[in-house]
């Protein structure tokens, strides 16, 4: 007899028969309602939280009204329930402030980078008949109506087909490609209108490219055509696991692939210094093969993206929506940048950095230079001779520290380019990883391994 969250693969499916999830509201007005009133929910804190600071004596910040904890909860749960873009610039959100917020915000906020809301039944089935058809439980001998994990964009289903694959499908929430493009401007709306970012900040170019990656992140086709790339690509590599394409069971809505279970990446803090180390290594490897070697670089730092197979000693990776292409004109000025920060070429570095668009002609040399420290900082695992301790580290908490101030300063206000930002996020995250395995790695000599020899570390980035 089947669990109560499994299909009897000869009964039919009632979709309305189980409980459990929330719909997900696919229609504009409907997105545009929730945002709303998420604006009104902000304002109405702000304003009790004013009058409760002003009668204990307090003349109250508007930040300090902004960021409360109520105010934490009502954003995470409208996004987590809306789910799609407006959860994903959540989510972004989350993880850029990092430190800078409130430990309580934090915790609230992170709720984003987990879990989202899943679909219940219903529109779980609707999807599924809409891409596969009626009766496509018939092909099936189990499937789990439980998702294993509900992220921004869809949520994984555990299944078995009846040649007996164990198979994971992702199914794409209804709605969130056509919402896109409203809801980034609308989340870019509550911001600006919330005082976050500054007014005079030109974030159209951003905005851009954010809807551009995101509407590719959800045809699971491209998906798809990615996931079996890096499969491709990684063929010599063992150390790493990609799940195989279901392509009979994939389309722009629904991703099928090979099961892979293993442990969740960051559950290995107790793990031995030597696998901690490993795995930590691994991924740090992986980054500079995807950028100096494949051109392409998975670029969504979330932990989830990666799990670990305790029997095989694997890394799996999971996830290749937020692919991106990297020009080679483009990866060879990041090489630059490198190596000039290796040999101390601040010369090197900085005509990189505004070939890359970090600054322009005209920028003066205080900003320029507090960018070129900012790499420097960036580039110190790659500086040090022997293992870099990520545990004993505050490389992160410097690197926001510098960019913060940088960030303050009103005369530099300047949006770098997609490329570059997708970049600092994957390379930020995976020092936050290393960071919570409390992983030493010895970055130099792993990155002089892994890439060919001479192509970074050669005396002038490969034009002598």
């Amino acid at each position: 007899m089947s669990k109560p969250d499994e299909i009897d693969p000869g009964a039919a499916l009632t979709p309305g028969a189980a409980a459990g999830g929330a719909a997900v509201p696919s229609g504009r007005w409907s997105r545009l309602a929730r945002m709303g009133q998420l604006a009104t929910g902000i304002a109405g804190g702000m304003l009790a939280e004013g009058a409760r600071q002003l009668a204990q004596g307090k003349r109250p910040a508007i930040g300090d009204l902004l960021m409360t904890p109520a105010n934490a909860h009502r954003v995470a749960n409208q996004l987590a329930h809306l789910r799609g873009a407006a959860m994903k610039v959540g989510q972004l959100l989350s993880m850029d402030a990092g430190d800078l917020l409130p430990p309580e915000i934090g915790a609230i906020l992170a709720r984003l980078r987990a879990d989202a809301t899943p679909m219940p039944m219903s529109q779980v089935v609707a999807m599924l008949e809409a891409n596969w058809g009626p009766g496509w439980n018939k092909q099936f001998q189990q499937f789990s109506f439980t998702p294993t994990a509900a992220a921004s964009i869809g949520q994984v289903h555990f299944a078995q087909t009846k040649d007996g694959r164990r198979i994971a499908i992702k199914i794409q929430y209804p709605g969130v490609r056509a919402s896109i493009d409203s809801d980034i401007d609308n989340v870019a709306a509550l911001l600006r209108m919330s005082g976050l970012l500054p007014a005079t900040l030109d974030i159209a170019p951003l905005l851009r490219d954010a809807k551009r990656q995101l509407h590719e992140e959800a045809d699971y086709l491209c998906e798809g055509a990615f996931m079996t790339r890096y499969g491709q690509l990684l063929a010599d590599a063992p150390h790493y696991a990609v799940p195989q394409l279901v392509p009979e069971w994939t389309s722009q809505n629904v991703l099928a692939m090979s099961r892979m279970d293993g442990v969740a990446i960051e559950s290995l803090v107790n793990a031995p210094q030597a696998v901690r180390d490993r795995i930590a290594g691994l991924l740090i490897a992986l980054l500079m093969r995807e950028l100096f070697e494949f051109g392409l670089i998975q670029t969504d730092p979330n932990f989830a993206n990666y799990r670990y197979d305790t029997e095989t000693a694997q890394v799996i990776l999971l996830d290749f929506g937020a692919t991106r292409v990297y020009p080679a004109e483009l990866v060879d000025q990041f090489r630059r940048i490198i190596a000039g920060a290796i040999k101390g070429d601040t010369a090197a570095m900085d005509q990189a950095a505004c070939a890359i668009g970090y600054y322009g002609v005209d920028t003066i040399e205080r900003h320029r230079a507090a960018v070129l420290a900012l790499f420097t900082q960036a580039c110190e695992p790659l500086l040090c001779e022997g293992e870099y301790d990520f545990g004993l580290s505050d490389l992160g908490a410097r690197i926001r520290d510098a960019g913060l101030a940088l960030g303050r300063d009103r005369d530099f206000w300047h949006t770098p380019p997609a490329d570059a930002l997708f970049l600092h996020r994957k390379l930020g995250g995976l020092y936050l990883l290393a960071a919570r395995l409390k992983a030493r790695v010895d970055v130099r000599a792993l990155v002089q391994s892994t890439l060919a020899p001479g192509t970074l570390f050669q005396s002038d980035a490969g034009t002598d």
